[in-house]
């Protein structure tokens, strides 16, 4: 059985699952609103598969992937705000917020994203590119392990109030009121459901792209890199290679998964991207297990649906209940959730030796 499930075979038979589950049971189930807030909570799911990848097979704490959520979220937004604008007034209209701001005349940097193909190309090379020359610069140098993890946490915190204090990004408030999404009306429920299938899809993908890295000889490098580092770099190979290589697929993830964001949800703004949403990423890959495929993925989908119910019932009460989460799987399930079958597994094959009659 245990053969089977880590076969192909298996694989497929989890991805159909899966697949039938996202496109076919939830669909069904689940009400217009709830389907959207799954659908919000795919994205959150598409980030923890690449942190996951990164910090679970790579050995990196990624305190700071909101930094490429939020470059995906924002590079989406002003596409959709350029759109909004130009079906409102016409082609170079300023955006509604511009005009509440007082600027009379587009920034240059926002021009080139009301084409949708430069926008799709923007989301997917830009956050990509900067998380290969930050990898490069920190990997090379040999940061890792505590370090590493508050380099990105400050990294995350700095480009919040980097924002913050732009006045053309929307500042405090960021970016909303989203019509359009590539010319297809937002307020339709069949739009709305439309984005949900895309959130579902690009996590099957993504699923099976980490997958594939998690199989391929690159996978093995990268384990060993996280296991015995000096003992690779004796062997010839440049273990900042292979760092930054997992590093910049989650950074692709996370820039992915905040562009579908934006359109689901409809809002993006400085709170959505600093410190404690990365925490929030981190606390559900740990829950969930970051060493397995799928347990990132449990673990994201518990926490955001444990944070939506509890917060809507207990909202002074969800931090408390975020931490003693936190405390109790840690404690009890050091490996995660995903690791219940494999600690019950071992917990039937301990033998149990029965004390001698006095």
């Amino acid at each position: 059985m245990s053969k089977f499930l880590t076969g192909r075979a298996g694989t497929w038979t989890g991805f159909a699952a899966a697949a039938l589950v996202l496109f076919g049971a939830a669909p069904l189930l689940l009400s217009g609103f709830r389907l959207g807030l799954l659908a919000q909570f795919l994205c959150y799911a598409i980030v923890a598969v690449g942190i996951g990848l990164a910090w679970g097979r790579g050995g990196m704490l990624t305190l700071g992937q909101g930094v490429f959520f939020g470059m995906g979220a924002y590079l989406m937004a002003m596409h959709m705000k350029m759109a909004d604008a130009e079906f409102r007034n016409g082609p170079g209209s300023v955006p509604d917020f511009m005009e509440l701001a007082g600027i009379r005349e587009i920034p240059a940097y926002w021009v080139p994203f009301a084409s949708p193909a430069f926008t799709i190309a923007a989301i997917l090379i830009l956050p990509t590119a900067f998380a290969v020359l930050l990898g490069f610069a920190v990997f090379k140098r040999r940061v890792k392990g505590a370090y590493f993890a508050i380099l990105s946490q400050a990294l995350a915190g700095a480009f919040a109030i980097l924002l913050i204090g732009q006045q053309s990004m929307g500042g405090f408030n960021g970016l909303s009121r989203f019509r359009y999404f590539f010319g297809y009306n937002l307020d339709d429920p069949i739009n709305q459901q439309m984005l949900y299938f895309i959130a579902a899809g690009i996590l099957l993908v993504v699923l099976a792209v980490a997958l594939q890295l998690r199989r391929s000889r690159y996978g093995e490098l990268l384990v060993a890199v996280r296991d015995a580092e000096e003992r690779v770099r004796f062997l010839g190979y440049d273990a900042a290679n292979i760092k930054v290589v997992a590093y910049a697929a989650a950074a692709l993830f996370a820039a992915v998964a905040g562009a579908i964001f934006v359109p689901i949800v409809g809002i993006i703004s400085p709170a959505n991207i600093g410190i404690v949403p990365s925490i929030m990423f981190i606390l559900g890959v740990a829950i969930g297990g970051r060493g397995s495929l799928i347990g990132p993925v449990i673990g994201a989908l518990a926490v955001a649906l444990a944070q939506s119910a509890l917060s809507e019932q207990f909202p002074s009460a969800w931090t408390y209940a975020q931490g003693l989460l936190f405390i109790v799987v840690i404690a009890l399930l050091p490996g995660g959730i995903a690791s219940i079958a494999a600690a019950t597994k071992r917990f039937r094959r301990e033998p149990v030796t029965a004390e001698a009659p006095a």
